[in-house]
């Protein structure tokens, strides 16, 4: 390497740590110290190896790039300012401010060429399991005759904070299951946390861990050495049997003479004395904030025509396949655009009054093999629940290191590895990913749901055994306040259906969401076809169900398998001469959103109200107002049969009659 290009390359390398320096000097907060010591790194990885292109971060066959440790946002910001993203130093200036573009956490659609929101630390590495995923699974469906216009690769950059979080554990054990050959990361190994030196918590062999789940692992001993970063990533590259990490070990805040080396580097200012004499340590001016040589520009600048190239000899190789395979390539677009076929939903199971008890997981596995043929982009599995979660597609096999075009995913008891990888295949785009497990365990995953939630990625969840329904089990797999937990979280649908009429018709509302995630809550236990006065409206939340009479005496609402028993109370109501009328809320966050006039048709404001729900009451006193009443669970469940369980904690016809009485005479 010539002594210019030398010269070239530190100027572009300190470009970045400056950058980083300054905006985090200028917002008083951030973390300066890793994008410091990842600088090298992200240089030689954005302009030599990452298949990207600035003026077009979406095209499909670009690389996909997460970084993890979504803390150092500062050095992703600066990588794409300084390579021509639509990202101006006014932006960087903007840093951690209200309404910027440059959020003190990376943000996806917020920001151009974010792949992914990242701050809980092990989540994007799940997120590049995922996206890794959904790239060997679109390559091996769509390639016809040698034409390959699904092939890339996903590259992370992770810390130890990302590796010592369990999610992280749990998604590279699968990806080298799965032998994720084009998956590359880079181990930031600093040696530092925020509360001081790694070695108070912290003394795995990461190499040989990653080892031992089947990665091909390198080291490189200082992370500033070009030269090394580029030899062992060039051996990445050419490795396409097992996922790769390269263990690099990195100084943070390198060039700060009095913070490198310490916490005190990682998530704070370095403070205008110690900017200033890092900045004369480096060779850098310091009079002027945010300054960056023209010759460094131009050189980062080379990216814009470099990724032009990239794109338009991929463009080329697309063409060609598009006008071989006219077809498939039309349906492989029709995925990316997220668009659902025309009669999706012309297969579906159609259930009725009369027809056999059936429990909504079981009606849910129906409904998901029906539409298996209908919608080819749908992929997912269970946390080793499939039998019981229903989430089998019959007539295709197990997606593996050998067949990457099948579509049922075996997650193995990694709820929430599940979850970060389930983002990461809505992310890459192409697949409509579902997971399956207990209800109870959607703990274990939440992160990764509200995740979910926040990037807007149309995910379904499909949790089974909603309540202490499930029975024998006992408390440990009964979840009382699980519904109401997930509830709470923004732009997250939770959809509980009655029966398996409603169920169709919560499938089909979670697959014509675009904007969000979806949740499914279904029984274990059998539940009768309910009779209604009109149609099944799921997708508006609530409705009327029974209705005896124009003007109700009293509303009965709930969800889930207590509608049957608030339909068992009209009726003996019925009989003592009180006209009840019968709500059916699949969805309280759906019923939310609909126009006042509609919510106050199904629940006249003026009428007793009592809700059922075998779980906490908390959702429900919206509802209810003042003038009622919620029968619900506020304790942990217990180990017998279901129904000796419902006796036992009231939800039966019998109490909510008697609770009603009680509200009526309070109301008179």
């Amino acid at each position: 390497m010539s002594t210019t290009q030398r010269a070239i390359d530190e100027l572009c390398i300190n470009s970045v740590r400056v950058l980083a320096m300054d905006a985090v000097e200028k917002a008083k907060s951030g973390h300066p110290g890793t994008a410091m010591a990842l600088a090298p790194l992200a240089y030689l990885l954005w302009t030599r190896h990452l298949r990207h292109n600035p003026a077009d971060p979406d095209w499909l066959g670009r690389d996909r790039f997460v970084l993890s440790c979504g803390h150092a946002s500062m050095l992703l910001y600066a990588l794409l300012h300084l390579s021509g993203y639509e990202l101006g130093l006014d932006d960087l200036k903007d840093f951690r401010q209200w309404e910027s573009k440059t959020p003190g956490h990376p943000e996806y659609r917020h920001t151009p060429g974010v792949e992914t929101t990242t701050g809980p630390l092990g989540q994007g590495l799940g997120n590049a399991v995922g996206m890794a995923l959904a790239e060997a699974h679109l390559s091996a469906t769509f390639r016809r005759d040698g034409h390959k216009v699904v092939e890339h690769r996903t590259w992370f950059v992770a810390s130890d904070g990302d590796l010592m979080e369990g999610v992280s554990h749990e998604a590279a054990s699968l990806a080298g299951h799965l032998r994720l050959g084009r998956l590359i990361g880079f181990y930031d190994d600093n040696h530092i946390t925020i509360d001081g030196p790694t070695e108070l918590a912290y003394s795995d062999d990461v190499a040989r861990r990653f080892e031992a789940y089947g990665w091909h692992v390198q080291r490189v001993e200082d992370g500033n050495d070009l030269e090394a970063l580029d030899h062992a990533t060039r051996a990445a590259l050419d490795e396409t049997l097992r996922p790769s990490l390269i263990v690099v070990r990195t100084h943070i805040g390198w060039g700060s003479p009095n913070k490198q080396d310490t916490s005190d580097a990682h998530g704070a200012p370095l403070g205008e004395t110690e900017v200033r004499l890092t900045k004369e340590n480096l060779g850098w001016p310091t009079q002027e904030p945010f300054f960056v040589p023209e010759a460094a520009r131009a050189a980062w600048l080379e990216c814009r025509s470099r990724g032009a190239q990239l794109q338009a000899e991929w463009q080329s190789r697309y063409t060609r396949f598009a006008t071989a395979h006219s077809q498939p390539a039309r349906e492989l677009e029709r995925r990316l655009r997220g668009d659902l076929p025309d009669g999706w939903d012309s297969a579906l199971p159609h259930f009725a009054p009369g027809d056999p008890a059936i429990a909504t997981r079981a009606a849910s596995g129906q409904v998901l093999n029906a539409l298996a043929d209908r919608l080819p982009e749908l992929i997912g599995g269970s946390a080793d629940l499939a039998p019981s979660n229903n989430t089998l597609l019959r007539g295709w096999g197990d997606l593996a290191h050998d067949d990457y075009a099948q579509r049922n995913l075996r997650f193995g008891v990694r709820e929430h590895g599940m979850g970060a990888i389930l983002n990461g295949l809505a992310l890459h785009g192409g697949v409509v990913p579902y997971g399956g497990t207990f209800l109870v365990f959607s703990d274990y995953m939440r992160p990764a749901v509200r995740l979910a939630a926040l990037m807007g990625l149309r995910v379904i969840y499909v949790y089974t055994h909603d309540s202490i329904g499930l029975g024998e089990d006992g408390p440990t797999h009964q979840p009382v306040e699980t519904l109401a937990a997930l509830r709470v979280i923004p732009n997250l649908v939770v959809l509980r259906p009655a029966d398996a009429a409603e169920t169709v018709e919560a499938w089909k509302v979670a697959l014509q969401r675009r904007d969000g995630p979806s949740a499914l809550a279904l029984t274990r236990q059998k539940l009768p076809l309910l009779e209604r006065t009109a149609g099944v409206d799921v997708a508006r939340g609530g409705y009327v169900l029974l209705d005896p009479a124009k003007d109700p005496d009293l509303l009965l609402l709930g969800s889930g398998s207590e509608v049957t028993l608030a339909v068992e109370a009209a009726q003996r109501l019925s009989s003592a001469g009180v006209a009840a009328r019968v709500v059916s809320m699949p969805s309280l966050e759906l019923f939310a959103s609909q126009p006042p006039e509609y919510r106050e048709r199904v629940l006249p404001p003026a009428t007793p109200r009592v809700a059922i729900e075998a779980a906490h009451p908390m959702p429900w006193y919206r509802w209810v107002g003042e003038r009622g009443d919620v029968i619900g669970i506020e304790r942990f469940g217990a180990s017998a049969p279901y129904k000796r369980l419902y006796e036992g904690y009231g939800l039966t016809a019998d109490a909510i009659v008697q609770r009603a009485t009680r509200v009526l005479e309070e109301s008179s």
